[in-house]
């Protein structure tokens, strides 16, 4: 059923309130944005202050992508506001700030059974979901399309009464106001609103506000450019002087510090540790046992971390992970392995006879690597669970802290903290219930604080990898054409990640249970991306899919990381073997997507495009995530170390774009991000442990590895995409088609170095 009456969030005024979202009945929630003592509320999203102060609610976790600068951005520019006047507050989750954008992609995840009912974003089972189950996560590039509209509508309203205040006191209509600077004017008259909350928060807000006609938007500047300067990124500064807070950060009186050990994977049991070994570590706290781990609490996570060293835990695994017998499995499944087909254009494969081209690319598990590692700090006392973490889904981590503990989840407070880095690690929430279950015992002896960071070793350990995976990429071409394909077919083999990560998430199951759930299951999230922009007219995409021990995750880019680089790569080769320009090429097939073929034609120019040939190391990659396009061009070289990246150049179709500074931002640092997926960023299992548990194994690049990198953005009115994820994927098939204009040689793994050159 749809619901197309615009739905109207009603604020308190001053002390906060109940707000009311009207669906088919009216729901109500306690007002998220508490106002404070001279504050008055204006709807679920923004307060002004008697000091002029305009703080806006963002409801998303901030990990880099600058999401607590994008809301308030659109907030000030719809209220009218000066951007000095601009403060921000996290906010818990609550059904005011439902993502029901992401709740509609992911039905399959809550709803397996029913998804096609609730797979819509104006759905209404979707939107019922996403406000009862005070769903906000931050996911899949859609903080915009969740929230630019309900943040307009609130300082649209906002901005209506602050006119209805100033009008009654000038005796003139409200709507001939402006508002302009933390302003409201008419003529020469003005008055600040910080003079005019008090007034403005009694009036009733305006159904429907009046919007302006212009959102908040910059336009892009050719060659690099940045900006307006308007709207600088309001943690920058923090971030610069060292004062911006990550929830490792977190200090509160009289508390005590956490270091853990994991058993290998997958489904450990802990069987025997040295507990006198520890007796004599200055400041030890307590020693805690857990089914699966063992921890240890002192004075310094240092001292509890070399506790649990002397402590040497050791753990029984029935059948510890390795990487062979993961190889295997896959090479089993993409050559014999049973499919579902999970998308299909025209007659599938049906026409595909005997392919004119058949081509495997073997995927390895990717690793996260986040800056910072998993982190959370956590209070119990007179049963009650306070929280503070970082996290994607904040309300998942509060239910699963909850059911650790026996709570009820209004019996646990989550304190929203940023993350350094997440690239969709913080989604999962492991170490909540680890701090929730170590801070109840130590507790027992009286109530404190408890800080638990993993270590990067046990992050690498307990963190799960984007999925390994085997692909076959088979091609008919039209007879008598010149290698345009008439039949493309991807089968991949791999686990069902996004069933396996719903399960954990919705279901609140073990890794080793999500297995088991997802285990034979047609994934068709494992293929985003792998339905081809390219007006090929008959394609088929199969899921074989495979079960192994290894627990998988999402990763930024997810699936697309993967099929990014497998469709590129291909159809580059496919453009070699013809000896078709591979520029030419591409566009040739791009017809039926304008966007793209211009995103192309444009980064040709910018990079100075010589076709790759002559060894010149120069490499094209394009790629389309929903409605964000990308093209790139990579320059790299054959180098003592592996492979070089000296220039990547990207064009970039985003729609309207709300904040340029950080649309680049985003750019580049996916490009770099995706450049290390493609040269490193992985690690091999022995025994269930990874054979790589530094970051200085996993051959990231330095700063002086990153090569020259120049973006352009193609002016468009369209809805604003979130730019996060598109470099990220482009980047490894442009530098594995850059790699093989200087080597000759096709390297069809990721990452390319399990390849020798």
């Amino acid at each position: 059923m749809e619901v197309t009456r615009r739905k109207v969030l009603i604020g308190a005024a001053a002390g906060g309130g109940l707000l009311v979202a009207w669906a088919l009945r009216s729901r109500s929630y306690p007002a998220p944005l508490s106002p404070g003592k001279n504050e008055y509320g204006f709807d679920a999203w923004l307060k002004i202050g008697t000091d002029g102060v305009v703080t806006v609610a963002v409801p998303q976790l901030e990990m880099g992508q600058g999401i607590t600068t994008l809301l308030p951005q659109i907030v000030a520019v719809e209220l009218g506001a000066d951007w000095r006047q601009i403060a921000v507050e996290p906010v818990p989750s609550s059904g005011a700030y439902a993502n029901v954008p992401l709740a509609a992609k992911w039905a399959p995840l809550w709803t397996p059974h029913f998804a096609g009912i609730a797979d819509a974003a104006d759905d209404f089972i979707a939107r019922r979901f996403a406000q009862t189950s005070r769903f906000t996560a931050t996911a899949e590039g859609t903080s915009l399309a969740a929230y630019e509209h309900p943040c307009r509508n609130a300082a649209a309203g906002a901005r209506a009464v602050l006119a209805m205040a100033a009008a009654d006191r000038w005796d003139v209509s409200w709507e001939e106001c402006e508002a302009q600077g933390g302003f409201i004017t008419h003529g020469d008259k003005r008055l600040t609103f910080a003079a005019l909350a008090q007034d403005a928060a009694g009036y009733s807000l305006p159904d429907p506000a009046p919007l302006r006609p212009d959102p908040a938007q910059e336009a892009p500047i050719s060659g690099g450019g940045g900006g307006s300067g308007d709207f600088q990124r309001l943690d920058l500064p923090s971030k610069v002087d060292g004062s911006f807070l990550y929830s490792a950060d977190v200090r509160l009186p009289d508390m005590v510090f956490a270091s853990i050990r994991h058993g290998q994977l997958l489904k450990p049991k802990l069987t025997s540790f040295n507990k006198p070994a520890a007796a004599g570590i200055k400041g030890l706290v307590a020693i805690i046992e857990g089914k699966r781990w063992l921890a240890a609490v002192a004075d310094s996570w240092w001292a509890a971390d070399q506790a649990l060293s002397a402590m040497t835990p050791h753990f029984d695994v029935p059948e510890p992970v390795q990487s062979e017998t993961i190889t295997q499995l896959l090479d089993t499944g993409v050559r014999s392995g049973k499919a579902t087909r999970v998308a299909e254009r025209g007659a599938g494969d049906a026409v595909m006879d005997k392919p004119d081209l058949a081509l495997r690319y073997d995927i390895a598990p990717a690793v996260h690597a986040a800056l910072e590692t998993s982190a959370a700090t956590a209070r119990y006392a007179d049963g009650r669970l306070e929280l503070w973490i970082a996290s994607q889904a904040p309300e998942r981590a509060r239910a699963a802290a909850a059911k650790a503990l026996g709570l009820s989840a209004a019996d646990v407070v989550l304190y929203p903290m940023a993350a350094g880095g997440s690239f969709d690690l913080r989604l999962d929430h492991d170490h909540a219930i680890e701090a929730a279950l170590i801070a109840r015992e130590v507790a027992k002896d009286r109530p404190r604080p408890v800080q638990l960071m993993w270590s990067r070793g046990q992050e690498m350990l307990a963190a799960r990898p984007r999925t390994p995976a085997a692909v076959l990429v088979t091609a008919h071409l039209l007879s008598g054409g010149q290698g345009e394909i008439e039949s493309l077919k991807l089968r991949m083999a791999a686990p069902s990640t996004a069933l396996e990560f719903g399960h954990r998430l919705f279901g609140n199951m073990t890794s080793w249970a999500a297995i088991e759930a997802a285990a034979d299951k047609a994934d068709p999230m494992a293929l985003e991306g792998a339905m081809p922009s390219y007006a090929i007219p008959n394609v088929a995409v199969d899921h074989v899919p495979v079960k192994i021990a290894l627990p998988t995750g999402r990763m930024r880019g997810n699936a697309h990381g993967i099929t990014a680089f497998v469709v590129e790569s291909f159809i580059d080769e496919m453009a070699w073997r013809q000896q078709r320009e591979p520029l030419s090429y591409r566009i040739e097939m791009l017809g039926e997507d304008v966007r793209l073929a211009q995103c192309l034609q444009n980064v040709a120019r910018l990079a100075g495009w010589d076709a790759g040939k002559d060894q010149s190391g120069q490499g094209l990659a394009c790629h389309r995530i929903g409605e964000g396009r990308i093209a790139c061009v990579a320059t790299a070289r054959r180098d003592d170390g592996g492979a070089r990246v000296i220039k990547m150049s990207a064009v970039v179709d985003i729609g309207r774009i709300v904040n340029l500074d950080i649309a680049r931002q985003q750019i580049e640092g996916g490009l770099v991000f995706g450049m290390a997926m493609a040269l490193g960023a992985s690690t091999d299992y022995s025994d269930g442990e990874p054979l790589t548990t530094r970051l200085a194994d996993l051959h990231l690049p330095q700063l002086a590895d990153c090569p020259e990198i120049e973006v352009d953005f193609i002016a468009s009115e369209e809805d604003p995409v979130d730019p996060g994820e598109l470099g990220a994927v482009v980047a490894a098939p442009a530098i594995a088609n850059a790699l093989h204009s200087a080597t000759g040689l096709r390297l069809r793994h990721l990452p390319l170095f399990s390849e020798d050159l």
